[in-house]
């Protein structure tokens, strides 16, 4: 009788781990999610201020437009648990292309061009705390 019960306690703590990981992962991907929506708002609203930095990247103007649909795309298959791996991959090539811009303009390396490298692997590791079978696939987990 004591073993059937330590297991139900240990199978209650282990489940308990895996949901608090799996809301932890929710509130991250949520707050990486809310960050990149407000940078889609303002590529599609185009504010003097994102067009002004649009230029200083060395990109027209207009394209922050085409940036803000591409990101736009890329979030929404991030939102949705099926092809949220999509998004993700989708989202790490923007962000790749922003440390680029960002690199070939000479900002500063910690606060300003790696933003984007922080950002992204936040997002990944939210993903893998609400996926935590991602880390098989990647050979990372048994």
């Amino acid at each position: 009788m004591t073993t059937d019960t330590t297991t139900i306690t240990r199978s209650s703590d282990t489940s308990r781990g895996r949901n608090r990981r799996r809301i932890t992962g929710i509130v991250i991907s949520v707050l990486v999610g809310a960050f990149l929506a407000f940078d889609v708002v303002g590529k599609l609203t185009r504010p003097q201020s994102v067009v002004d930095g649009t230029e200083k990247l060395g990109f027209d103007s207009d394209q922050a437009i085409v940036m803000g649909i591409v990101l736009l795309i890329c979030l929404v298959v991030y939102a949705i648990p099926r092809t949220a791996v999509l998004g993700a991959l989708g989202i790490t090539a923007y962000l790749g292309g922003a440390v680029t811009a960002n690199m070939r303009i000479e900002e500063p390396l910690f606060s300003t061009v790696l933003f984007a490298v922080y950002l992204g692997v936040l997002m990944w590791i939210g993903l893998v705390l609400r996926r935590p079978e991602l880390l098989k696939v990647a050979g990372l987990r048994r």
